[in-house]
């Protein structure tokens, strides 16, 4: 390494997100990546980093500090590079992908890598033609069966097809163009950020994977109609928004980018975000909600979630027990802070059972008073 580049990677302090927390000998990897970066010039931040109080009795204490932490972290960088390998499913690590939620929400580079970048119709196991259509093990169209990722993946960040050492190679090159393009004059005008326009009652985001079926419009009137009742206002993934992109196109990547572009305005319009967290593909909720549920956050917004079982991961996971560190078929470990899902979610907002969409609706309403 020169001076001079060491000068300029100096600037930059990148987040390192990824699901290695989970693995066996999971932080001896990261640890790797960080020196990595750091040989580079690079300052890092970790979800892993400082010393946490872990006095607390109450498992859930822990998970919140955790949790606190990774927020101050992510408040401290300038990129993010996300770890997307699959996470018991066919899809990345929950939690990874509302930390990239944040980050973009926060303005930084948003980078991520994959060792397969291949569409998911050869990912998920069971997809398969019915009538001239890719159906999902269920038998239901395969949503954006084209794409490597949710569209807000693919919409939120560059997706690079390798490892960590590739992802942080490429953004090395990038650091060093964007250096010769501002002698020469040249940047790139980021997109305008619309702000968010008042209205009368409490605007809810409609955060779910309903999104993805035939009758979306039927469920999501009934969930606006249940949220009328109780006083609010209420969005869906499938609404138009102010600057939506019209895309008439057989490009996969131009109908994420559309798609994306929806989803976040919606989550920067709202004032609360109601999200299913419901088992997607897998035992993770949707990354395009994941990622809402970050960003929301990050942007200050009221989050609430919900699902149909919220018994504890170490019991919800299939796992081999103590005597295996509770470890599943792969070696990750499920996580134990008395939370039905990943502390990124149960660390941030209120997870109610989902015994009726009314319920829940009933006591978001009881929490906001």
């Amino acid at each position: 390494m020169y001076d001079w580049q060491v000068k300029l990677f100096s600037k930059e302090k990148l987040y390192l997100a990824g699901p290695e927390c989970f693995y066996t000998n999971g932080y001896t990897l990261w640890d790797a990546m960080r020196r990595k970066a750091e040989y580079n010039g690079f300052g890092v931040t970790m979800p892993s980093d400082n010393q946490l109080d872990m006095s607390s009795p109450d498992l859930r204490d822990h998970a919140k500090a955790i949790f606190q932490n990774c927020a101050n972290c992510m408040n401290e960088s300038t990129a993010i590079l996300v770890d997307l390998e699959n996470f018991r499913g066919a899809e990345p690590d929950g939690g990874s992908i509302y930390e990239l939620g944040m980050a973009y929400a926060r303005g930084i580079r948003c980078y991520a890598y994959t060792r397969d970048k291949r569409a998911l119709t050869w990912k998920v196991q069971g997809a398969h033609l019915n009538n001239d259509v890719v159906c999902g093990p269920d038998n239901k169209p395969l949503p954006y069966a084209e794409l490597p990722f949710a569209p807000a993946i693919v919409g939120a960040c560059k997706v690079i097809e390798g490892d960590f050492d590739d992802c942080l190679n490429l953004f090395m090159t990038e650091l060093n163009e964007e250096c010769k393009n501002e002698t020469l004059g040249i940047k790139v005008q980021p997109k305008p950020i619309l702000p968010a326009v008042p209205h009368e009652k409490p605007l809810v985001y409609l955060a779910g994977f309903e999104r993805y079926d035939e009758d979306a419009a039927e469920k999501y009137n009934e969930m606006k109609a249940v949220c009328a009742k109780y006083g609010f206002d209420a969005v869906a993934p499938i609404d138009m928004v102010r600057n939506d992109i019209v895309v008439d196109s057989d490009n996969p990547y131009e109908v994420a980018a559309q798609l994306f572009n929806r989803y976040q305005q919606h989550v920067r319009d709202c004032d609360i975000v109601l999200a299913n967290l419901n088992d997607f593909r897998g035992y993770e909720p949707s990354n395009d909600v994941s990622f809402e549920c970050g960003m929301g956050y990050q942007l200050g917004k009221k989050l609430f979630g919900y699902m149909d079982d919220v018994t504890r991961m170490r019991e919800r996971i299939p796992n081999y027990g103590e005597t295996r560190e509770f470890r599943d078929e792969c070696g990750r470990n499920a996580e134990n802070f008395d939370y039905p899902i990943n502390l990124m979610f149960s660390g941030s907002m209120p997870i109610f059972e989902n015994s009726s969409f009314e319920a829940v609706v009933k006591q978001m309403a009881e929490a906001l008073k």
